[in-house]
């Protein structure tokens, strides 16, 4: 029995090692929980290629959108339409001002997809402005606004944004002058600085009442976004806007966030229906104390405020061995004058200091002085308890008066129209990939176009993963406590298997015991002896009860 416990336990421990390394794999791959799948269409996940063929035998072409668009780019042809900007940002060192970054129209550096080209941004520490009318302006009206397209930051990112601007429909709208100040009606995308991971999507709100503008910015997603930053994967960001005044942002076909542009937005569209009275002050004579002094209280007599609040220890006793005479610190006897000091204009030199060696082995050393403890007497200050104020009137705070400014916009989706589309960056890490631009308003069209374009990067960003042993390795090397999993996972099941498998050696109480259990042949003489002893001893058994309920007698 207690073979097989040891054997079990050990059965256990394996099952639970190996467990734990599956879970540790599985977890570097899993998707934060966090984030809600949209339920695309089958025709989403649709690719025209043959799954089964890998990243080099891949044949792509050009997507092409299948319904009604205002806007699309896969820069695998010429760059037509683009415009970059020739001014200079505003408010900026004039040796940094202007927008000079590069662009270039390249291919992946990893998980290449022979064919399929993107916009580029090759500057460090530079501005970055490039754009282009749409082939149809957007009017918001009683259609939903999807804007979608690709970003990979092929080295990572330091301090950098990929975010695209539309901006809005204007009479002067000159893309030549295009800089951060050109008017944009909304913005959208991946920005990132230190260790803040954003997602943008701003729009700005025309007061209905003063005509300006203000910029309304959604709230911060719940999840976390840092692993499509660092992961240098070509990942989809979608922005969707609903005439119902909703909307949701999507990586990679996953919903991040969303909500309404009524009530999750800041500051909120529509400002408060009342406000604080900004010349209403609070009256002298307010008292806003929930507690006072006792006035009636008084000192007790026998409290001494003199009292110090520690003293020193009448009970102590100094160390034996303590040494009065020997200072802490004693010049360095190894210590020597440096050939260059001069003694007229540096002074007499004196040995450095250095920890007495004597008091090394002693309790200490110089004057010893009675330590300190906490004063029973003390009692510090006398300060009369506190009680309820009886005038107390509560935080005063000034009286609400209806906003002057106020105004209600119930429907914020109806915002300016947009007729061109811009990049206006500014970034700290080079080769940031843009790619495959669509404005729409159908889903099914922004499904599609997905499919043919980031649908097929994703296919061989698969083909090309590491198998499991490299995943394993590259894990190990982030955590080395793997390694030792890893070889207790080898070796278990050796260890189990001649634990279970192997004969086991017969011991010599085992041969002892099977000896004497061995049954012997027993011939008919050996037979009746022992029956005869067994009559005898029933016999002396019989005798015995009968004596003993004599006795009783």
């Amino acid at each position: 029995i207690t073979r097989m416990h040891f054997q079990w336990d050990w059965l256990c421990l394996g099952v639970l090692i190996i467990s734990s390394v599956t879970a540790e794999i599985e977890n570097k791959e899993t998707l934060d929980a966090d984030v809600e799948v949209e339920d695309f269409d089958k025709q989403s996940q649709e690719a025209d290629v043959d799954r089964d063929k890998s990243s080099l035998e891949v044949v792509y072409q050009t997507p092409k959108p299948t319904g009604e668009v205002y806007f699309t780019e896969t820069f695998d042809g010429v760059l037509a339409g683009w415009v970059l900007s020739k001014t200079k940002k505003e408010d900026t060192d004039d040796n940094i001002a202007k927008y000079d970054g590069r662009w270039e129209v390249e291919e992946l550096k990893e998980n290449t997809v022979p064919g399929d080209r993107g916009l580029v941004l090759k500057s460090v520490a530079k501005h970055h402005a490039i754009s282009a009318m749409l082939t149809k302006a957007f009017i918001f009206d009683n259609k939903p606004l999807i804007v979608q397209y690709e970003v990979n930051f092929q080295e990572g990112i330091d301090c950098g944004g990929a975010y695209i601007k539309l901006l809005s429909s204007s009479d002067d709208l000159n893309l030549e002058y295009f800089f951060d100040k050109t008017p944009y009606t909304i913005m959208f995308g991946p920005d990132k600085c230190g260790e803040d991971y954003k997602l943008h999507f701003i729009f700005r709100h025309k007061n209905p009442k003063t005509g300006e503008y203000d910029e309304k910015h959604a709230k911060r997603p719940d999840v976390d976004l840092k692993k499509f930053y660092l992961d240098k994967k070509t990942h989809l960001y979608t922005l969707v806007l609903k005439p119902d005044d909703t909307f949701e942002m999507l990586i990679d076909q996953s919903v991040v966030s969303k909500g309404s542009l009524l009530e999750d937005m800041v500051p909120p569209v529509n400002p408060p229906k009342e406000i604080e009275d900004p010349s209403d002050k609070k009256p002298d004579g307010w008292d806003e104390r929930p507690k006072i002094p006792d006035p009636n209280a008084v000192k007790p007599d026998d409290w001494d405020e003199d009292e110090p609040s520690k003293i020193e220890d009448p009970d102590a006793v100094k160390p034996e061995g303590w040494l009065d005479d020997e200072p802490q610190y004693v010049p360095d006897p190894n210590a020597k004058k440096p050939k260059d000091w001069d003694e007229e204009m540096d002074g007499e030199w004196e040995a450095p200091q250095i920890p007495n060696p004597k008091c090394e082995t002693a309790p200490g050393c110089g004057h010893w002085v009675r330590p300190m403890k906490n004063n029973p007497n003390y009692k510090g200050k006398w300060k009369a308890p506190m009680i309820d104020n009886p005038n107390y009137q509560g935080i005063w705070s000034p009286r609400k008066i209806l906003n002057p400014d106020y105004f209600e916009d119930l429907h914020p989706f109806k915002m300016t129209t947009v007729n061109a589309i811009g990049l206006e960056l500014w970034s700290m890490t080079s080769d940031i990939y843009f790619d495959n631009f669509i404005i729409c308003s159908e889903k099914e069209v922004a499904d599609r176009w997905a499919a043919d374009g980031w649908g097929l990067k994703k296919l061989v960003a698969s083909a090309n993963e590491p198998g499991m042993f490299s995943q394993l390795v590259t894990a190990a090397e982030d955590h080395p406590w793997l390694w030792v999993l890893y070889i207790l996972t080898l070796a278990l099941p050796v260890g189990l298997g001649v634990l279970f498998c192997w004969p086991a050696k017969k011991t010599d109480e085992d041969i002892d015991f099977k000896k004497t259990d061995i049954s012997k042949p027993i011939t008919k003489g050996e037979l009746k002896p022992e029956r005869e002893e067994l009559e005898d001893d029933e016999i002396e058994l019989e005798e015995e009860k009968e004596n003993e309920g004599t006795a009783e007698d």
